[in-house]
């Protein structure tokens, strides 16, 4: 019942309209049949009039010819004594505005989810204490519980054993994830059947989901350049519908016959379309993991030209893989690799993390070492069984053993030399690794439209043009600095331009693009907020359903509003011989309406999504 109230709150001048219907009906069938055109007629041009106001409201703002034709139609059945076309003209009018919004809504709603499940409290543990407390107040290191189906408050570390995590409303990922002790856990990800302990990692307006909620605040208040443009398609419109209603009067000589156009002539398709088809193409976006910020980027996607990647993070993992174990006369692969391991133990580099990694992976023990020091950007320096133990760059480790030399590299790799007890005892070599599906975007992007790609990375020529190769990338620039990207996106003729990336470093550049497409899973705070997309997910197939998305969105809004143009114009000419009646027109025009606002929605794409699967997900490596 309370729904059945706001909904007649909400539409009140429906629900209004409907009731002078049914009083009508009701006047006519009890004798007082002479009092209904008067009721309807005063109705009808009250409802004109109040439109009328914000007709001109909207002419001192710029926009002129929204509500002209509906204005003048319920006006003119007013007039040549229609009365009951006019209050269904008057229906027509306030029952679209109904459906529009009840459209938004709709279209909007994996949107709004977003919104409304943002966390509010949390479950703060002192010892064996529970306190909820607001979730702004958790700060990083603090213990928090997490019960059987509650929304992760902050970005947190799993501290219990295992869990099954909801992160459908984050990622788009329909199963649950299984998550074990030390995982990463997102803010707005759901939890499984079983209560867990959890450390917050980030504060609530650093996490995942709260970045999340201010880019969907942002997406939704922005309004497309071809809503606009939807809106100067009523100017030509209403003047061709009223010569035509003209025209139709002069040669008949009826004035019915102008009345009887105009019914079939309210611009309601066209106004209602393009809004309708670009929030469910946000919409969309969203549940596939994209934020899109208006439907203005929306539109960048279905014209763009040119793709140009970020390599580190972008087109590959970020994440450096051990690829070949080189040892001296000696040593052997075990041993090692395992040395290497016990002494990155105390490095923060993200080479030592892979090292560590590699020895785990393959039952190598690792040792503790008696000391330990690191010399950024050169290795580690650790003493391990009574022996020194040197790992970093070559200068580094011939510094301290004696016999290094050089190990073969491809394009691509790094060398990570090792010296034992002061002798030289091999090298490591380490690689990044492509994202699986990364070639698979990239030519799905060409299947889209998009024949021009390039790559910008402030790695070595060498490893640049080994990736491009891999990829099929058709321009490479290597070696660049922030303001070199900016400078290469800027001089590119093929526009629009889209630009992706996933670093700080790639803020500039990302700004700079036509549309800048930040990889935000990492939470890459400043290029997700100067790009006009953000994908959720560490996913790089996303890029390729973004501009999916945009061409679905621009194809739809667009086909909607010729949908009903055409229609609506067939309808006016079959109208101005005279075949269609004022109430019969007006209640056909009610269909056309509706018809226009259900093409629309086809933006939200349910169909569409089912139509293809995703590709899939992929990291390059600093040198040290």
């Amino acid at each position: 019942m309370g729904k059945v109230w706001g909904m007649l709150k909400r539409y009140w001048i429906v629900a209004v309209t409907i009731l002078v219907g049914l009083a009508g009906i009701v006047l006519a069938l009890t004798g007082a049949g002479a009092v209904v055109p008067w009721l309807f007629s005063v109705f009808s041009l009250a409802v004109a009039a109040w439109q009328a106001v914000g007709m001109v409201r909207d002419m001192i703002h710029g926009h002129f010819g929204l509500d002209v034709l509906a204005v003048t139609a319920i006006v003119a059945t007013v007039v040549v004594g229609e009365y009951i076309a006019a209050l269904v003209v008057v229906l027509m009018l306030t029952g679209g505005a109904a459906l529009e919004d009840y459209a938004n809504q709709r279209a909007k709603r994996e949107l709004d989810a977003l919104l409304t499940r943002a966390p509010q409290r949390a479950h703060r543990l002192k010892g064996e204490d529970i306190r909820d407390v607001p979730v702004d107040e958790v700060v990083v290191g603090d213990e928090l519980l997490v019960r059987p189906s509650e929304i992760v408050p902050v970005d947190a570390e799993l501290l219990s054993d295992e869990t099954a995590i909801d992160e459908s409303s984050i990622t788009g990922e329909s199963t649950p994830v299984e998550k074990h002790a030390g995982d990463a856990l997102l803010s707005g990800s759901v939890n499984g059947p079983q209560a867990v302990r959890v450390r917050a990692t980030r504060v609530a307006g650093d996490s995942q989901y709260q970045q999340i909620v201010a880019l969907v605040a942002e997406a939704s208040a922005s309004k497309a350049p071809t809503v606009r443009l939807a809106d100067r398609y009523a100017v030509p419109f209403t003047v061709f519908s009223l010569v035509l209603a003209g025209v139709a009067w002069a040669v008949s000589g009826d004035p019915v016959r102008f009345a009887e156009v105009l019914v079939l002539a309210t611009p309601c398709p066209l106004l209602i379309a393009a809004p309708v088809a670009f929030i469910g193409g946000m919409s969309r976006a969203a549940r596939n993991g994209v934020i899109v910020k208006g439907g203005g980027v929306l539109e960048q996607l279905n014209a763009a030209k040119t793709a140009v990647f970020d390599k580190t993070g972008t087109l590959t993992m970020g994440r450096p893989r051990l690829t070949h174990v080189r040892p001296e006369p000696g040593f052997d692969e075990a041993g090692l690799l395992g040395l290497v391991a016990s002494a990155e133990q105390y490095s923060s580099h993200v080479l030592a993390q892979a090292m560590i990694d590699a020895a785990e992976d393959r039952g190598v023990e690792l040792e503790e070492a008696e000391s330990a020091s690191e010399q950024a950007t050169n290795g580690v320096v650790a003493r391990i069984g009574g022996e020194e133990v040197v790992v970093g760059k070559f200068r580094f480790v011939a510094e301290h053993a004696s016999g290094a030399r050089r190990t073969e590299i491809a394009p691509g790799e790094l060398a990570i030399y090792v010296g034992v007890g002061g002798r030289f005892a091999g090298a490591l070599l380490a690689a990044d690794e492509l994202r699986p599906n990364a070639k698979a975007m990239l030519a799905r992007l060409g299947e889209l439209g998009i024949g021009e790609t390039m790559m910008l990375t402030g790695d070595a020529q060498a490893t640049a043009d080994h990736i491009a190769a891999e990829l099929g990338i058709t321009r490479v620039r290597a070696e660049c600095l922030p303001a070199d990207k900016v400078h290469e996106v800027a001089s590119i003729t093929e526009r629009p331009v889209i630009m992706v990336g996933d670093g700080v470093n790639d803020a500039p550049v990302l700004a700079a693009a036509d549309v800048g497409i930040a990889m935000g899973a990492k939470g890459a705070t400043a290029a997700s907020e100067s790009a006009g997309a953000v994908i959720l997910v560490d996913d790089i197939s996303r890029v390729a359903r973004a501009v999916e998305v945009g061409r679905d969105t621009v194809r739809i809004a667009l086909q909607s509003i010729w949908l009903g143009i055409i229609v609506s114009i067939l309808l006016m000419i079959v109208a101005a011989f005279g075949f269609i009646p004022a109430t019969a027109g007006a209640i056909i025009q009610e269909l056309v309406d509706l018809a226009t606002i259900l093409a629309a929605l086809r933006a939200i794409g349910g169909r569409l999504d089912r139509r293809e699967a995703p590709v899939d997900a992929g990291m390059a490596l600093p040198a040290r």
